[in-house]
């Protein structure tokens, strides 16, 4: 029996968004002499492609050329309108449109590239091309609604793959984010939709954040009209670690995947739940992150013939993110080739959940009841 391997969809292009130094991604500081860099920057991308190809699990790995998304491509999720003003930013030099996603010079091929690229790896595996297929994309994009830029994040890899799955004939899409921010802008396309499960795992950041992300990713938030019960916020408090994480997979997500029974599973991966992220306090290691690509692995199974599409998300520690990402991709392969965890050294407090998944569980419970 052949070994799984996993195909890789990259595009150079991915590294040519730069936006500018800030505090935590916002605009540059008059009172310090060294602005902090930007934290979504191409550097991090750069590791991780060196460590996919360089760690040991590179033999497992084909690599595939991306490619820039079409127009048309891109507003099968985003509203025209809001495409013609990231056009026209790009145009005119630039813009911030949140204090802290800008649009720098010359940042529309990045993220045409990384569109077109997560479609590729979307496509490869409807095709029956490869079983699991990954892209390696930059900016992320689970923030971005169809018409909001928000997060760092300008077009919405994972919902385009969503509905590029459902124009393929699949009938029930879902998508598991377990980014370390609440996957608003997914959540937003398909909110009033029965055809696209959307859950996010996410550190509780106890509500909105502004006009660009007025979602709180709370339970209570569980879809409209006929969306209802087919959105799932699993918020969980900060310092959650490697094994509240695997209990929220085991007893949130994994049973309500199995109940819509997917026929196309998409991941927004991202690595920003790491015990050393700049933008999370979530404590994940390496080891809690080969486990959830288990997890994903396992669901891919389960229900769609072991089919299964990853799209990097965030991620920013520029050194643990790449690691944490080689463990992912070894945790879908069912792998642990014994690459060492250079920072596992945080004590975890399993307690964090004990609380937390059970107060999840009944406010969903309620809010679909009061919908009902």
């Amino acid at each position: 029996m052949a070994k799984p391997r996993i195909d890789v969809f990259w595009h150079p292009d991915a590294l040519k968004h730069n936006p500018s130094a800030g505090v935590f991604g916002g605009q540059p500081s008059p009172l310090l002499a060294v602005d902090e860099m930007h934290p979504e920057n191409a550097e991090r991308l750069r590791n991780m492609h060196a460590i996919l190809q360089r760690g040991p699990i590179s033999a497992r790995l084909r690599w595939h050329d991306g490619r820039h998304a079409s127009d048309d491509e891109i507003v099968t999720f985003h509203d025209p309108a809001y495409f013609e003003a990231v056009c026209k930013a790009d145009e005119e030099g630039g813009r911030w449109f949140t204090w802290e996603t800008q649009l720098a010079s010359g940042s529309l091929q990045a993220v045409r590239a990384s569109a077109g690229t997560a479609l590729s790896a979307m496509q490869h595996v409807l095709d029956g091309k490869g079983q699991i297929a990954f892209a390696l994309v930059r900016p992320p994009g689970h923030h971005s609604a169809p018409n909001q830029a928000d997060g760092y994040c300008f077009f919405n890899q994972v919902g385009l793959c969503a509905e590029l799955a459902r124009a393929n004939g699949r009938r029930r899409v879902a998508i598991i984010d377990w980014d370390v921010h609440h996957g608003n802008g997914t959540q937003e396309g398909f909110y009033e939709r029965d055809d696209v499960l959307t859950i996010s795992l996410h550190m509780d950041h106890g509500g909105p954040w502004g006009p660009s992300h007025p979602q709180t990713g709370k339970a209570d938030e569980i879809g409209r009209g006929a969306g209802v019960g087919y959105n799932l916020n699993v918020p969980l408090p900060m310092g959650t670690g490697d094994t509240g994480y695997a209990r929220a997979m085991e007893e949130i997500v994994t049973p309500a995947v199995d109940a819509f029974a997917p026929e196309a599973l998409i991941i927004a991966c991202g690595q920003d739940a790491s015990a050393f992220d700049p933008n999370g306090r979530q404590l994940v290691t390496m080891a809690g992150f080969r486990r959830l690509g288990g997890f994903a692995r396992e669901l891919a199974d389960r229900h769609t013939d072991g089919q299964l599409c990853l799209v990097q998300e965030g991620g920013y520690a520029l050194s643990y993110a790449a690691y944490c990402l080689h463990a992912t991709l070894e945790g879908v392969l069912g792998l642990d080739l014994g690459l060492k965890d250079p920072c596992d050294y945080y004590r975890q407090d399993p307690r964090h959940a004990d609380a937390a998944i059970p107060a999840i569980r009944e406010a969903r419970h309620e809010a679909i009841a009061a919908a009902s």
